[in-house]
This record gives C-alpha cells, sequence and structure tokens, in this order.
C-alpha cells in the first residue's frame, strides 16, 4: 500500500467570495494532476472560511461581562474572548494564554477555533481582523465534493482540516473539521491480525489520519499550500460526516 500527497500549485491567496472550485481546478491543471476516482482533495480550513466571508474586525467586537472577566483570567483580549464565547457552547478550561472550549460544532478546540496568524482585511485596523471557523464544514465539504465530481466525472473525497492541539501531548496536528464522500472513522472490529486474533476494539480515525498527513505538507507559516491532493485512501469511500469523529461526552475522560 502507498500513498501520495501532492500540494497543489500556485494558489493565490483567497479572498471573501473566492470560487474554491475554480481555483482548486486551476491548480489541478498547473500541477499536471488528472482527478481519479477514489482520489481526495484536503482544504485548510482558512480559505474555506475566508470564501465564505467569516473574518471578523475585532474593532466592531463589543466584549460582555463574562468575556471581561474571562479575558482578565486568560490575559488575551476580550473581544477575541466575546468572539470565543459566541462561538462556543461550553467553557471547559482555562488558564493565563489557554481558554479552551467546546465549540459549537460539536469538538474541543482551543479558542473556538478562532485564528489571526495569515489573516489580513482591509481597514484603518486591518491588525485587528480575526477568522472563525465555517458555519457548517461538512455542508463546505460536500458542495465542493459535488462541484469537484461533475467536472470530473470521477468519485472523490473532500476533507477540511484544522491545527488542533490534544489534552496528552504537546504540539499541534492537523484534523479533519468536515468531511464528505469518506469515513471519519473506520471500524476494524471482527478483522483478524497477523496472529489471527480477532480485532476487538479497533477503529481507525481515517479521516484525522489523512488530515494530519495533509498539514504536514501543507505547513504552518508561509508556505501557500492550502490545499492537497491524496491518491491511495486505503478504505471504502462511503457518506460520512464529522459526528462520527467526535467522542460522546460520556466516554470523554479528559472534561
Amino acid at each position: 500500500m502507498s500513498m501520495l500527497l501532492t500540494p497543489l500549485k500556485d494558489i493565490p491567496l483567497i479572498e471573501p467570495g473566492d470560487d474554491l472550485v475554480k481555483v482548486i481546478t486551476r491548480s489541478l491543471e498547473l500541477t499536471e494532476i488528472d482527478l481519479a476516482d477514489d482520489d481526495v482533495i484536503i482544504l485548510a480550513q482558512k480559505i474555506v472560511s475566508k470564501t465564505e466571508g467569516r473574518l471578523v474586525n475585532l474593532a466592531i467586537v463589543t466584549p460582555s461581562r463574562r468575556a471581561e472577566e474571562l479575558a482578565e483570567k486568560t490575559e488575551k483580549d476580550p473581544r477575541l474572548i466575546e468572539l470565543v464565547l459566541q462561538e462556543s457552547s461550553e467553557v471547559l478550561r482555562y488558564r493565563p494564554g489557554v481558554i479552551i472550549v467546546e465549540h459549537k460544532l460539536g469538538f474541543v478546540c482551543a479558542n473556538a477555533g478562532i485564528d489571526h496568524s495569515n489573516v489580513q482585511g482591509a481597514g484603518e485596523a486591518f491588525d485587528d481582523w480575526v477568522l472563525l471557523l465555517p458555519i457548517d464544514p461538512d455542508r463546505s465539504a460536500e458542495i465542493l465534493r459535488i462541484r469537484l465530481e461533475e467536472i470530473s466525472e470521477k468519485r472523490l473525497g473532500v476533507i477540511i482540516i484544522d491545527s488542533h492541539g490534544r489534552a496528552w501531548r504537546l504540539g499541534t496536528v492537523g484534523v479533519a473539521i468536515g468531511i464528505s464522500g469518506l469515513p471519519g472513522v473506520v471500524d476494524l472490529c471482527g478483522e483478524k491480525d497477523l496472529f489471527d486474533y480477532e480485532l476487538r476494539a479497533t477503529q481507525v480515525g481515517a479521516a484525522d489520519e489523512l488530515a494530519a498527513a495533509a498539514s504536514l505538507v501543507m505547513g504552518q507559516a508561509a508556505e501557500k499550500t492550502p490545499v492537497v491532493h491524496a491518491r491511495g485512501f486505503p478504505y471504502k469511500f462511503r457518506d460520512a460526516n464529522l459526528g462520527e469523529l467526535l467522542r460522546p461526552k460520556d466516554q470523554d475522560l479528559f472534561r
């Protein structure tokens, strides 16, 4: 088994309203890739959020009393904390420099996924722009997949990824926050290992594994490679969504 991941060439700086399908199609041609059945397109969350107009200028944000209190405890901008609260269903942990929440999309992350790196807007307060996650990343991935399939006449998968930390290890890794056309989790229970032992509790976070691999190819700084083409995904394609990757609260020992 082998897998090939290729960053797409010459992706321009994305602006609100840009057509990502046209951008991807052009870049596939420049990279000399013809789409085939079971190929996967992996996109960085930032470019999806930008096309969907999820940019917010902190200058127009009025922090609530709760945001002011948390800002003092976390030593963060109260306007940013206000956006974090608006994007979250629950604040789980905080200390100076860190606030961990359950995002409205259901996963746990820092700062509700709100990002300032590689984000720039217009106007006098151009340094105050931040970027929120897509409202519905699964839907965003589905729309992109359907359009790319119509153009290519191939069966495809699409993943939207973001960088998340983990409760038990240092460093961020790429994870899927939106999935369409391929599995999030693959259940291997019932399969046999090398010694004919039947697996009883083996579930593979396949979409997250691919997201982490693509994140390595994308980079985290000024690489300008927010789209990756993957060929050789080893599991059967099917309909899926982010929900199957999220651990139920009653099984979450870190809450």
